[in-house]
């Protein structure tokens, strides 16, 4: 069994967090929120992204 990768799981956390975020932002009717939700996600989304990239090449994933 492989080991957990704990980073990837923190990222997953985040990125839940952020989607139920723009759900609370749109019941709220804030242009903001919704905003800011979305570039939070896109951002956690690709630190994610690049994190796996970086593991990949390092073999360790």
């Amino acid at each position: 069994m492989k080991q957990i990768k704990w980073i990837f799981v923190f990222y997953a956390i985040l990125a839940t967090v952020s989607i139920m975020a723009i759900g609370v932002a749109i019941g709220e009717e804030s242009i903001l929120g919704i905003i800011g939700s979305i570039m939070a996600l896109v951002l956690v989304m690709g630190f994610g992204f690049k994190t796996k990239a970086k593991f990949r090449a390092n073999g360790e994933l």
